[in-house]
């Protein structure tokens, strides 16, 4: 799907989950470029964007990441951002599994997310330095 107007390299995640949460600091940590920033779903500028890219803000399933232009979500949009990364580069070989069997797989821990991971009230806080990398 292509998008205007955002930024490059734009990540939006369900800022409530647990498991999305430790994805984002697992992206940070390894963002040596620091090429991604931040945008959580429960934010008004995040519900906004949810809802153009047809994702329920309410009851997300999918992360998205914006690059090239163009929005990539499930099993696409974390190959992107492992692509995208030097450290995990090798990661993005994963592509060649055939896309309904790597969102099957997707899927399942979407699902079942809140379940096994948890969430919490409130949208993750991210440090002092890394604050700058999170969108309102």
């Amino acid at each position: 799907m292509e998008v205007s107007g955002e930024p490059d390299g734009l990540f939006l995640f369900d800022g409530v989950c647990i498991f999305c949460s430790a994805w984002v600091r697992f992206v940070i940590e390894r963002d040596v470029d620091r090429r991604f920033v931040f945008l959580p779903i429960q934010s008004d500028r995040g519900r906004e964007l949810a809802m153009r890219l047809g994702i329920d803000p309410d009851a997300p399933h999918t992360n998205a990441v914006l690059m090239g232009g163009r929005a990539w979500f499930r099993s696409d949009a974390a190959l992107k951002v492992l692509g995208a990364m030097p450290s995990t580069r090798h990661l993005a070989v994963l592509r060649f599994a055939p896309r309904p069997l790597r969102d099957v797989v997707y899927g399942l821990i979407a699902r079942n997310r809140y379940r096994i991971f948890g969430r919490t009230e409130t949208c993750m806080v991210p440090s002092p330095e890394d604050r700058a990398r999170f969108l309102a």
